[in-house]
């Protein structure tokens, strides 16, 4: 069921996407009285789920959902109409409009994505407000580290002051900031002591890799929650709301600590300190050869911690949402500028399909879902912009080559460069999505 929702969200989301941009195409293309032929949702090769014709333009879905096309008269597109193009040029077609009018028709697409990208965050910021983590609060009880966090030489219980010099708010925007601004030193508090931690020199390229969220998290105190079928920490008498405080009368105060250390105690009898109201109550527990004792700790974040809430009216969410619109682009540059490194090798990492859709919570909620929809449009746009035949920008460029030389690329050498595009473009489909196989046999 929750893979039906995420591929259901995936879908929505998609849908959301190529409507949008191919209406951007679409309503410049009118603008400049010029014949769009098929608006479709998703591709329809050998036959659409439906169809209709409305004033002189075909409007469908397709059963493919790999994106969307419009197909506007008088372009060599991917449906490399050569037949239309032998005829003279007619009035209302693409390639009889101006160089600076079939640019604007070509950024329509783009255009509109930011500008979506922009309507989502001013209507997420206005309805919700922001609220995040602040990195002094994380720093309460010092962090929780994971075995690669660890490898880079952090520990648990490390307070993060500065990345690259660099304090960082919002705390988990401290993993991302490490791989962005490919961070080779970070300020930390250990034990009372400041200290400068210098990752490995491979520590970006392991960390675009790296696919657990635990990196860095925040360590919280063991307060029983709930409890296991057949905890034996229950048997021994533990309670619901009892706060764990070491074992064998060592100090291990944190939920991360302790699940860690108790392994040490496979098969062992170990008394397990913990406080109870006002009391110090010490149980008797026989670890199990798993190492678990089956103990649920508290997952309510703000029972130990104070989140930072940023709320907005309508006006100031507008430029707000300007900002987090540059910024997310800014942002994806970055990451895009990461897969040509070959030091991080990113482009290993490249997820499909999957990937996109295992993004998107196993539960329908919708802030995630149009936080996250703002997010791909921002992307979707990006990479549209690629100077790749086939895509957006490569019209683009091809357009700018006309305007600065004062003449057209001949349509024989268009054919060609739409052609090598879409065998670009197929090939890095079947590179991502392979990725992602790939991925599930590990």
């Amino acid at each position: 069921m929750e893979i039906a929702i995420k591929i259901i969200q995936l879908l929505l989301s998609l849908s959301i996407l190529v409507i949008v941009h191919e209406f951007g195409h679409f309503a410049a293309a009118k603008l400049f009285k010029t014949r769009v032929e098929k608006f479709y949702l998703f591709f329809d090769p050998w036959f659409s789920i439906f169809k209709f014709k409305h004033k002189g333009t075909e409007y469908g879905m397709g059963w493919l959902p790999l994106g969307g096309y419009v197909k506007i008269s008088g372009m060599i597109d991917e449906s490399m109409d050569k037949e239309a193009m032998k005829q003279p040029p007619k009035d209302y077609e693409f390639r009889s409009k101006p160089a600076w009018q079939r640019l604007i028709i070509m950024l329509g697409g783009v255009t509109m994505n930011v500008v979506l990208a922009f309507v989502i965050y001013i209507g997420m910021l206005s309805i919700y407000g922001e609220q995040f983590l602040p990195t002094s609060e994380a720093n309460r009880y010092g962090i929780a580290t994971d075995s690669l966090a660890r490898s880079f030489g952090f520990r648990n219980g490390d307070k993060i002051l500065s990345v690259n010099g660099e304090y960082i708010e919002d705390f988990n925007k401290i993993p991302i900031t490490m791989i962005l601004e490919n961070a080779r030193q970070l300020e930390i508090e250990r034990n009372g002591v400041r200290e400068t931690l210098t990752l490995p020199e491979n520590a970006i390229a392991r960390l675009v890799k790296h696919d657990n969220p635990l990196f860095l998290s925040v360590r919280i105190p063991f307060i029983a929650a709930a409890f296991s079928e057949g905890s034996v920490a229950k048997k021994a008498g533990m309670m619901v709301g009892d706060t764990i405080l070491g074992i064998n009368g060592v100090s291990m105060r944190y939920f991360q600590d302790f699940r860690e250390a108790i392994q040490q105690y496979k098969n062992q009898d170990v008394v397990i300190n913990v406080k109870r109201g006002n009391d110090s109550v010490d149980l008797l527990v026989q670890v199990p050869e798993q190492g678990l004792i089956g103990v649920y700790p508290s997952q309510q974040l703000n029972d130990f911690f104070h989140f930072s809430e940023k709320h907005y009216n309508f006006a100031q969410a507008i430029p707000a949402g300007v900002m987090k619109t540059v910024d997310g682009i800014g942002g994806y540059l970055k990451q895009l500028k990461l897969l040509f490194s070959p030091e991080v090798k990113a482009y290993e990492s490249v997820g499909g399909f999957i990937s996109i859709g295992s993004i998107f919570p196993p539960e329908f909620h919708w802030q995630s879902f149009w936080r996250l929809t703002a997010f791909l449009s921002i992307m979707l746009a990006v990479l549209n912009l690629l100077p790749i035949p086939a895509l957006d920008g490569g019209h683009v460029m091809f357009l700018f080559y006309e305007i600065i030389a004062g003449r057209k690329p001949s349509d024989k050498f268009m054919e060609v460069a739409q052609i090598v595009g879409m065998v670009l473009l197929f090939g890095l489909l079947i590179f991502a999505n392979g990725n992602d196989v790939v991925k599930l046999f590990r």
